[in-house]
């Protein structure tokens, strides 16, 4: 019996994660003025250097917000009291990850909003690199 408490647990906590997943992916794309799915879809065009390029740094872009996302929630599971929680710790770590990147926007000589749709990979792995260091802070910051 104590099995199956563990994996409604479980369950229960994934059904959670996955779906705050989703709204930080949603949020992030609509808090900048391109669709980073759009760009990373038309990276595909090999025909097309400028294509795959922005298509790379959106990709860059996007996958280290999701991962700095997912280090806030893994944290936030561990640490958490409950489900409530998790949720609050989970729109915490979507929220400061947009407050980080347009802070990272304000103080860069150059604008990542501009930037990534160009096809500055160097931008876009730099954002992953302050994404990912954002949300492995954050996730640290998590306890009770």
């Amino acid at each position: 019996m104590d099995q199956f408490g563990t994996i409604l647990n479980f369950l229960i906590y994934l059904a959670v994660t996955v779906p705050l997943v989703g709204v930080g992916i949603l949020f992030f794309n609509l808090t900048t003025p391109y669709s980073e799915f759009k760009l990373i879809r038309d990276g595909g065009e090999l025909s097309d250097p400028a294509k795959v390029a922005a298509g790379k740094a959106a990709a860059y872009d996007l996958g280290g917000k999701i991962i700095g996302q997912v280090l806030v929630l893994a944290s936030a599971v561990y640490h958490s009291v409950g489900i409530l929680d998790l949720v609050i710790w989970g729109l915490v770590g979507i929220a400061f990850q947009i407050i980080i990147f347009y802070l990272f926007e304000l103080l860069t000589p150059f604008k990542v909003l501009a930037e990534i749709p160009k096809g500055n990979v160097s931008v876009g792995i730099f954002s992953f690199c302050l994404s990912l260091a954002s949300g492995l802070l954050m996730a640290s910051l998590i306890s009770y």
